[in-house]
Parts: structure tokens; sequence; C-alpha cells
């Protein structure tokens, strides 16, 4: 898939998202310009926290094919995580 023709958007829980708009948090285009579409297991590092893709959900608008990422809930920085 061409992908210049491919929308990927980050769905993030409600608590994330409130946090990335008090903080004024700019995410970026993580896949601006790759060839590879992200994948279920994938982190991603945003204003210090980590995300993991827990899931994938392709839809289409009419015009363009959207590629929804379901996103874990953060983690500062400093969470620490045993086992």
């Amino acid at each position: 898939m061409d992908q210049q023709n491919l929308r990927i958007v980050l769905a993030f829980s409600l608590d994330d998202q409130a946090w990335i708009r008090r903080s004024s948090i700019i995410v970026p285009k993580f896949w601006s310009g790759h060839g590879v579409t992200p994948q279920t297991g994938d982190a991603l590092r945003i204003g210090g926290r980590q995300f993991v893709i827990q899931g994938r959900v392709w839809e289409h608008d009419g015009g363009t094919p959207i590629l929804k990422l379901f996103l874990s809930s953060g983690h500062a920085e400093s969470d620490t995580v045993f086992g």
C-alpha cells in the first residue's frame, strides 16, 4: 500500500488525551514517509511516556484508507515494572 495515501490515527485513553492537552504535547507523525505500517506490540515514546500499540483497525473515509491504532495507557518515565 502506498504510504502517502494512508492516514494513521492514534487512539489514546481519555486520561492520556487529557494529559497530552494539559502538557501541550505535540504528537509527532511517526510513520510519515515510512513504507512500513506500525504493528501490534510496537512501542512509542511521547512526552516521556511509553505507549504500546494494542490493536489496529482498518477503516475507509470514502477517499483515504485509515489505520486506527489503539494504544495502551501511558506510563511515566519513572514507572518501574517488575516481572
